[in-house]
This record gives C-alpha cells, structure tokens and sequence, in this order.
C-alpha cells in the first residue's frame, strides 16, 4: 500500500489509534488528520510528528479522504462512521491496517462474547514455549497489532506465530484479514446498544473466517447452539475441527481424565490448576489451535502445569479469615457472571452493579444456589440486584462500601466474589482499573 500523498483520517485515539498511527508516518504517510472528542493530552507530541488534531465535527467527516482508520472503541453505528461509508470512503481497525503491511505471519484469531482474554493469553504461553521471541500476543488484550508489527520489525519479518483475542467491533471493518486458525469461543447477547442490534453482534462475529481458506482451520464449538446456527447461517469456508465438553462425538473431547485432540491423549486433566468448566473450554481451544501450528504436546502439557490464568477474570486475590474474595471484573456481560458462579458451590456474596447496559438478569437468576447475598454498587447497582433477589438485595454507593458491606454477611469458608455483569464507565475508566481497585480494597482489610 502506498501512503505518501494519501489524506488519512484517524478517528479516536487511545493505544490503538496511537500505534496506527506511528505505523502510519513509518509507511511514508504525510497527511494524517486525527479526530477525538476527548482532551488529547499528546496533541503537542502528534503535531510535531505532523499530524493534524481536530474535534468530532460533522465539518471535519464531511471532508474527502482516502482512508479512515477506526479505534475499535468508535460505536459501529456511530452515525459519523455511517456518514463516511456512505459516501464510499474506505474504513478499517488498525488490525486490518497492520495485516495488509506485514509480511505473512501464522495468525490465531480469537473471538467470542467470554473467555478470549483467557484463551489468548493461554494460545500465547503455548506459543510461546514453542516459538520463544517469535510469539507475540496482542489485538483487543494490551497490545495493538500495529505495536507489535513495529516493535517485531513484521514489516520485513514473516514467520511469527501472533495470538490475537479480537473484538466484534475491530471484526466489523476488515477487509483481507485472514488468520491461519481462528475460533468463536461462544455467542451469547452483549454490546447490543453499540452494535445496533443483537443480530449484528452476532454476525460481526463470524467475519472472524470470512477470509479463511484451504488449509486454514476453523475451530466449531458443539456446545454453544448460537454459534451452529450463526455458522450454518454465514458457511464456514475452510476446514472444521469440532471441540466439545458435552459429547465425545467431536474432534476434541474430554475422556477419563484426559483431554483427547484428534485421537491422541494431549493432557491429563489432573495437571490443570484453573478452576471451573469453562476454563476446560478454553484449554481445549488453545490447544487445538496451538497443534494446528506445530506446537508439542510435552509443551502444552509443561505451560498448563504452572498456568494460573490471567488477571480479573476469577482471579483469587486474598484469604481472610477464612473468608477467600475473587476479583472477576472482566465479567461484564452477564454471561461471564454465570461462568463465575458455576466455579463456586455455596457461600458465595455476589457483588454487583456499574454502568447500565440494561441487560437483562434473568439467566443470572438460574444460577444463584450459591449465592447467600447479592450487593448492588454504582449507578446500576440497584436495578441489577434487585432484579436478582428483590428487596433481600443489599444496596450501597460504591465499591468500597460494597466489599466492607460484603464483610460483615461473611463466615468462614464464604466466598466475596466481585462479578458485576456490567461495565465499569459510570465510576472507571475499565474493567482493568475496577477490578486494581477491588484488590487494593481487599488488600488494605
């Protein structure tokens, strides 16, 4: 692609907007406009590096360009977008900027509604060990792609193996990206409001093979009715390897104790210290994908044996008293939630509440045998707790009060789980700085 001369429109910032950027100017690119509604504090740094900083106007996406790069955080039916590509403008996510400008590479695209982060960051441990500098991780967790094809010289390298966890709305705007193995963990309803529809969540999802091809290899989950039928609805055009936790009658199954990936016994299920099913699930996913790309059993088995999983997702965090607390703030659909609750058996005091994407509780609601207490916080707080439990639900401000509020229902052998089924924005920036929050709360008891 050639970007001298090209005006490019940049719209958002954040970590991705900056790194597709810097790949920008180091392709050559000498017209680049960036547009953001928030304070941009690096405005001075982005203009001595030439690059125009503008607000959200419709003045500035009535002008003419080239190329619009989309942060992933940018809604979809965000009626700027819409404006843009209506008029026949070309708009991509840095991830397909930095796939069309790298040299070839073994992509492992994940995605789904719960557990990509968990998945990926497991595909990248294997990866990893296998591979050691040439495996990288990145995508919708930490890093952007175009980061990592500056920093890993993808420019001129080819031959790295990239675990990439990808998110519906950096799916939405691809053009060519096309992983070598890919895989939709599991569909269930979220990011509704942003995504216009339910409909087209789900389907944002399945771009995630839409290029696959020949000998690329798509990883079916039996298990999840949603994703057979948005698959029978949008065909898989490449090969199939089935996983299941329910059934044998799949290419990766669970046995007598083993983990079982087309006929060979890869792992003894003894060995593996992440709590829940749904952990199983996501083993067996970045399995398959990782010997689809030449990994070892004997390194899948050595990374699984000291893996503990990933930071705010069921992460144990303390035991006081006899009182052990989890931080589960990545839960923020309430899919995840039920994931969380199906880890523990009894004594567990929920916590719940943030942003409100009016989700509906009802299918929380089926798995509260756990539960002994449900405490709602933060501007959804008490529509969600008392959806779940009435007027039993405990209501506070925030999630300080929350966590002491929790202490004083707590016994021995209890379980404070912070799993609030939404969002964080109406008091954090992220799920990442509530659930650092909820840890330093329960580090200071």
């Amino acid at each position: 692609m050639e970007f001298k001369n090209k005006k490019i429109l940049v719209i958002g910032l954040a970590r991705s907007g900056m790194a597709a950027i810097k790949l920008l100017l180091k392709l050559g690119a000498t017209d680049i406009t960036l547009t953001e509604r928030k304070e941009v504090k690096e405005k001075e740094e982005l203009e001595a590096m030439g690059v125009k900083v503008v607000k959200q106007t419709d003045e500035v996406f009535d002008g003419n360009f080239d190329l619009v790069i989309k942060n992933p955080g940018v809604p979809p039916v965000s009626p700027f977008v819409k404006k843009l590509k209506d008029r026949n403008i070309p708009v991509i996510t840095e991830i397909e900027l930095a796939y069309q400008v790298s040299k070839p590479q073994h992509y492992i695209a994940i995605t789904g509604t719960n557990g990509k982060t968990t998945t990926t960051t497991l595909t990248y441990e294997f990866l990893k060990k296998a591979y050691g500098d040439k495996a990288h991780v990145g995508g919708n967790i930490g890093t952007p792609l175009c980061e990592i094809v500056m920093k890993e010289n993808l420019l001129e390298e080819e031959g790295h193996y990239i675990s990439l966890e990808i998110s519906q709305a950096q799916l939405v705007d691809i053009v060519d990206f096309e992983p070598e193995v890919s895989v939709i963990i599991n569909l269930t309803p979220d990011h509704i409001d942003s995504m216009g529809g339910l409909d087209n969540y789900y389907r944002a999802k399945t771009r995630v093979y839409e290029n696959m091809k020949g000998n690329d290899l798509f990883l079916l989950n039996k298990d999840d009715p949603v994703v057979l039928e948005y698959t029978e609805r949008y065909p898989i055009p490449c090969q199939i390897q089935t996983f299941s936790l329910d059934t044998t009658d799949a290419d990766a199954y669970l046995k007598d104790g083993y983990m079982i990936i087309k006929g060979e016994k890869v792992l003894d299920l003894s060995d593996v210290r992440l709590p829940g099913k749904h952990n199983l699930q996501n083993i067996i996913i970045a399995a398959s994908a990782c010997k689809q790309v030449g990994v070892s059993n004997e390194d899948i088995q050595e990374v699984i044996q000291g893996f503990t999983g990933v930071e705010h997702r069921i992460e144990f965090v303390r035991e006081l008293n006899g009182v052990k607390y989890y931080n589960d703030s990545k839960a923020t659909n309430t899919d995840a939630t039920i994931t969380a609750l199906k880890s523990f058996d009894k004594g567990v005091i929920l916590l719940v509440g943030g942003f409100e994407k009016g989700l509906a509780m009802d299918d929380v609601k089926k798995y509260l045998g756990c539960v002994k207490q449900v405490i709602g916080y933060g501007l959804s707080g008490r529509r969600i707790a008392t959806d779940l439990v009435g007027d039993q639900a405990v209501i506070v401000e925030d999630l300080v009060q929350a966590v002491h509020e929790a202490n004083k229902y707590a016994q021995e052998g209890d379980i404070i789980l912070l799993s609030p089924t939404t969002s964080s924005f109406d008091q954090y920036s992220g799920f990442e700085e509530r659930g650092r929050h909820f840890k330093e709360i329960v580090n200071a008891l």
